[in-house]
């Protein structure tokens, strides 16, 4: 799944360890993550969302949509 995530964390000049505290996971977490590796549980990602004061659509792509072309 795609994300915004280290775009976000970066314009808040945040470390991934500076984001992981404040979501209470691993840094190993985020950057998995951030790259792909790993796609958070729904829990997870709408904390990411509300985090950055965000709809959780804003933060993440679904595969689906993608691979549909739709916005």
């Amino acid at each position: 799944m795609n994300n915004r995530l280290k775009v976000l964390r970066a314009e808040r000049n945040w470390s991934q360890n500076d984001l992981a505290e404040r979501l209470e996971v691993s840094r190993q977490s985020v950057n998995a993550i951030e790259t792909g590796k790993y796609d958070p549980s729904l829990p997870l990602a709408f904390r990411i969302a509300e985090l950055f004061g965000l709809a959780i659509e804003e933060v993440f792509e679904s595969p689906s949509r993608r691979a549909s072309g739709a916005i």
